[in-house]
Formats: C-alpha cells, sequence, structure tokens
C-alpha cells in the first residue's frame, strides 16, 4: 500500500461483482487511486478461475488489491487470495501508519445455502481477533460482506432486516471509524452506528462503489454512483 511519506490517500471500494467486473473501469477517480478494497462476491458461486478472472480485471490498472471472499464465493477463493497476498477476510492490515483495515468475508446464514456461510459465533471470533491488532491504531477500517443489523444497509425489499448481529455489537462495542459492507444488494446506502459510518455501495454492475480517503490525517468515506450505472 502507499508510503508514509504521502499526507493524501484514495482508495476504491467495491463489492458483489458477482462475476461482472466490466462497470470498474469506468470509475473516474481510479486513476488518482493508490489502492483497490473488495468487500467480498467476486463471483457467483465460482471458485479459483472464476476469482482470478475478476481479480485480474481489478488489477488491470496496476494498483494494489484487497479482497475477500463473500457468501456466493466458494471457500477455495479464501486460500487462493491469501496465497496471493491480498486476503482481508479474518486479517488485519495496515494502510498507512495511522490507518488498519480489517476484514470478515462470508456471510451469516441465508435461505439459499450459499457456499460460504458461517454462524454469528463465527463472526464474533473473527472480529475480535483482528481487533487486537486494529486496536493499536489510531483509525480503523472494518470491511464486512454481511452489513450490521438493522441499519438502513441490510433491508431487504419487504423492509426485513437481514444484516449481522455479531457485526453490529462489535461496531457498538468498539466504534470503528468506517464499515464498508455489501452482500444487501436492494440496500446501497449509507448510516451510522455511534461514530461509525456504515457504507453499502450495492452491487458493482448498478454503479455503485465507495471513495475512501484519508486527507491530512481526516478519514473519510463517500458513496458514490456512476452516471450511467448499467454496464
Amino acid at each position: 500500500m502507499p508510503s508514509a511519506q504521502k499526507q493524501d490517500y484514495l482508495w476504491i471500494a467495491v463489492g458483489d461483482i458477482h462475476d461482472e467486473p466490466q462497470c470498474f473501469a469506468r470509475i473516474p477517480e481510479l486513476s488518482h487511486a493508490d489502492g483497490i478494497i473488495v468487500t467480498g462476491d467476486l463471483t457467483v458461486t465460482g471458485g479459483v478461475k472464476q476469482a482470478e478472472l475478476v481479480m485480474e480485471a481489478l488489477s488491470a490498472c496496476g494498483i494494489p488489491v484487497l479482497a475477500q471472499i463473500g457468501n456466493m464465493d466458494r471457500p477455495e477463493v479464501d486460500q487462493w487470495l491469501s496465497e496471493k497476498g491480498c486476503n482481508l477476510h479474518t486479517s488485519t492490515r495496515e494502510l498507512t501508519p495511522q490507518i488498519a483495515i480489517f476484514g470478515v468475508g462470508a456471510s451469516t446464514f441465508t435461505p439459499f445455502g450459499t457456499p460460504s456461510e458461517f454462524p454469528e459465533s463465527a463472526f464474533s471470533a473473527w472480529l475480535e481477533a483482528c481487533w487486537k491488532k486494529a486496536r493499536a491504531y489510531p483509525q480503523r477500517v472494518l470491511v464486512s460482506h454481511n452489513p450490521p443489523k438493522d441499519t438502513n444497509c441490510d433491508a431487504i425489499s419487504e423492509g426485513v432486516h437481514v444484516g449481522s448481529t455479531a457485526v453490529r455489537e462489535f461496531i457498538e462495542e468498539n466504534q470503528p471509524d468506517i464499515c464498508l459492507c455489501g452482500h444487501i444488494h436492494e440496500a446501497r446506502a449509507m448510516d451510522r452506528i455511534g461514530r461509525t459510518l456504515v457504507v453499502n455501495p450495492g452491487p458493482l454492475v448498478q454503479g455503485g462503489y465507495v471513495l475512501l480517503r484519508s486527507n491530512a490525517g481526516t478519514l473519510s468515506a463517500e458513496l458514490k454512483i456512476l452516471e450511467e450505472p448499467e454496464c
């Protein structure tokens, strides 16, 4: 990731790519970005072959990519991302000397039996383990494929909130600066839990993305949508 000498940084965050990365190259801020963050769901129940095609498309701009599995990616993708050295799932990394980023991919159980689903207790354990390292940094960014429960970012079309209770409880207790999430396609939104800003950009193919910025020590996130979102 970028060098410690810089004062201003920009990362592009996307998610729910589902084998359709073609919108990514149209993001206007991409030429100024220092890195790319993927919140999960590179594929549609795909394995390494499908994930590799997506990652190649994202990596074509020549800046670092950090990614993690969503519930729609097979478990083998998690191992492959680790072998590539770019996995966020259950990992804490340094974005800058002031900013830690840590991730929990996959999702809690769904009605659809997707490839990577786990109980709430697993998310609680993963988050606690990541936080032990992340808490040492002045600023922290959580990347959770599963949105926290009972926010604007986790409501399905019927208005039912289907996010993770473990992720919500973690945020309530520890208050990371920003939570980037996804998973619920129809819940493109921003919300707050205490001082934590929660952002779900929705699926990439619908044109949603997030600008994560650090300007002279001030960390912010902005929800953006491509002018012609359908790619």
